[in-house]
């Protein structure tokens, strides 16, 4: 068995504790919301919600009468057989509900985090070689202003000001035009139209990202090119692109990719708020939605996986760092 197999075998005995302790926290969580999914489901209904046994009677059907261990573990088995409930709510299966939502969040932030990191970090490395200068202070300013800027009111703001103004070029909700099709109207323009919606949640996340990134890049890089094998290597002639690609940036990009390991779940709860300011059916939305309708079922998944998705991601930054410092062992 070699290093890296051990290592993966250490790390996933090491996940089924944790998340075990998740599912007794993600339970607990919602067994303590106030009010409970029965009177959500029967406020469509205003006689119904008067009526304690129409209340008892849909608590009986969906078993939220049962002892809290006993639900906790019919829960917990049904999970283990993939089965994560039905939701409450849109009275659909947990796994259709989450099936349908997750590739809308996924391709958003996948783009989000190609841009992010291919923004980040070259612009965290011309600002730190370039310290002090114009080019330093305006990457510096604009990364103090989009973290201080919240991230709701730049999308109001992107509203406001650039898709009030262009005459329905950019869309302010939804994720695609309804009736525009691959079998209509071919892949070009059904990709078009696709990205016509992504440009102001994209802009935001994209923008949210990336400063936090280039400060740490920045700090990182102002680091390293104190170090004194850097100060070796110039002291060597070598050209100071060789010195700061070569020999500094990989030593840089240590601590970035420490931060990283929260991005796989920042995926699912990081874009609640821009989901719903722009009604993006994906998993930060139906969260949100699942929250304010006691959807405990729904709720529970959502915790759950980013949960496994935070503990992927952290194993894939272990991963990325061997390869990136050799001096790091498996071992």
């Amino acid at each position: 068995m070699t290093g890296l197999t051990r290592f993966l075998v250490k790390r996933v005995l090491n996940m089924i504790p944790l998340l075990f302790i998740v599912t007794l926290l993600s339970f607990g969580v919602m067994q303590l919301a106030p009010g409970g999914p029965e009177y959500i489901i029967l406020s469509a209904e205003a006689d119904a919600m008067s009526d304690p046994a129409a209340v008892e009677a849909l608590r009986e059907k969906w078993g939220l009468n049962d002892p809290i261990p006993v639900q906790y573990f019919r829960w917990v088995g049904n999970m283990l057989q993939g089965d994560f409930g039905r939701s409450y709510y849109y009275r659909l299966p947990v796994k259709q509900v989450l099936g349908e939502a997750l590739p809308n969040t996924i391709r958003l932030n996948v783009f989000a985090l190609f841009f992010i990191y291919s923004l980040s970090i070259p612009l965290g490395v011309i600002s730190a070689v370039r310290q002090y200068s114009k080019t330093d202070m305006v990457v510096t300013a604009t990364a103090f202003a989009g973290q201080a800027a919240p991230s709701f009111w730049v999308a109001t703001m992107l509203i406001w000001g650039v898709a009030m103004k262009s005459n329905g070029l950019i869309p302010t909700n939804g994720i695609a035009t309804p009736g525009i099709n691959f079998e209509t109207y071919g892949w070009i323009s059904v990709l078009a139209d696709r990205a016509r919606y992504m440009v102001l949640p994209l802009t935001v996340i994209v923008f949210g990202g990336l400063t936090g990134l280039t400060r740490y890049m920045r700090s990182s890089m102002l680091e390293v090119l104190r170090e004194d094998y850097v100060r070796t290597a110039r002291a060597k002639g070598l050209a100071e692109k060789v010195v700061i690609y070569k020999h500094a940036l990989r030593n840089a990009v240590l601590p970035i990719l420490a931060v990283s390991g929260g991005l796989l779940s920042s995926m699912v709860g990081g874009s609640v708020i821009i989901e719903n300011v722009f009604s993006w059916p994906g998993i930060g939305r139906v969260a949100w939605q699942a929250v304010n309708n006691r959807d405990y079922n729904v709720s529970m998944a959502v915790m759950l996986l980013g949960a496994v998705l935070t503990m992927i991601g952290y194993l894939l930054v272990d991963i990325a760092y061997v390869w990136v410092d050799p001096r790091i062992k498996y071992d």
